[in-house]
């Protein structure tokens, strides 16, 4: 996609549609993109590192990024997918914040960035984008305390199957047998966003195959029956009727 093509409607939708950016007016959007700087980041590049100083806040252009922390006993932990048109780096927007994770690109990436001067001067002139940024903090420390609650209360089989199903609507792409998760995805990786061990994990992603729930092959995940995880992860009775996977990827 051409710088000429990001700056019309993909980018206006994702304006649109992003929470820190949401409500403004064409004029107050059109303020936002000529503030920002436009930035390329190779293949395996970070964007920032965890415990750097808070400086920008990013829009995705093109590309995908992994949002990773490592805990203190130094195991690295997947938090977040980032595909285009997402927000990251919002902790920004606090004082003498430090990242709290680190940003690595999938695949060679492009970025809108705003530093933390240029988001406060348009705050000053754009109080919604204050009242977004707070709300957006508040959004994200409610999920993180929603993820608590799964790790501390729920299955493993129900904290997985939510796993699957959120990076299905996140980066999925409907193929002949299924919902593909289009993105490079390791049982490491699930057992890291799920808190289990890669032995458990590895133990229900196989019998969900065998069940013809899912297929796997080579770090990619076919979802082939989403119903059934589902079912799984809201506790539901199983059916043999499929789901509508329309609302289920992007």
């Amino acid at each position: 996609m051409t710088d000429a093509q990001l700056s019309e409607e993909p980018l206006r939708e994702w304006l649109q549609q992003a929470p820190f950016f949401r409500d403004l007016s064409a004029a107050q959007r059109q303020e936002v993109v000529q503030a920002a700087r436009r930035q390329k980041f190779e293949r395996d590049s970070f964007l920032f590192q965890q415990g750097d100083p808070a400086s920008s806040l990013y829009l995705l252009l093109t590309g995908r990024l992994r949002i990773l922390q490592v805990t203190p006993d130094g195991q690295q932990v997947l938090l977040r997918v980032i595909t285009p048109g997402e927000t990251f780096g919002g902790i920004v927007v606090l004082d003498h914040a430090d990242y709290p994770a680190s940003a690595r690109a999938v695949e060679d990436c492009a970025v809108l960035v705003w530093d933390r001067e240029t988001l406060a001067r348009l705050m000053e002139h754009c109080p919604r984008l204050a009242l977004n940024a707070l709300q957006v903090l508040a959004d994200r420390i409610q999920s993180l305390q929603d993820q608590y609650r799964e790790l501390a209360t729920e299955r493993v089989e129900r904290r997985l199957a939510r796993a699957l199903l959120r990076l299905t609507r996140q980066t999925g792409r409907r193929v002949e047998a299924g919902v593909l998760i289009d993105f490079p995805l390791s049982r490491e990786d699930l057992a890291e966003m799920t808190g289990a061990t890669l032995f458990t994990v590895s133990r229900i992603l196989s019998g969900w195959e065998r069940e013809g729930l899912i297929k796997t092959d080579r770090q990619r995940i076919l979802i082939r029956f989403p119903h059934g995880l589902v079912a799984i992860a809201e506790d539901l009775p199983a059916s043999p009727a499929p789901l509508e996977t329309a609302g289920l990827f992007r």
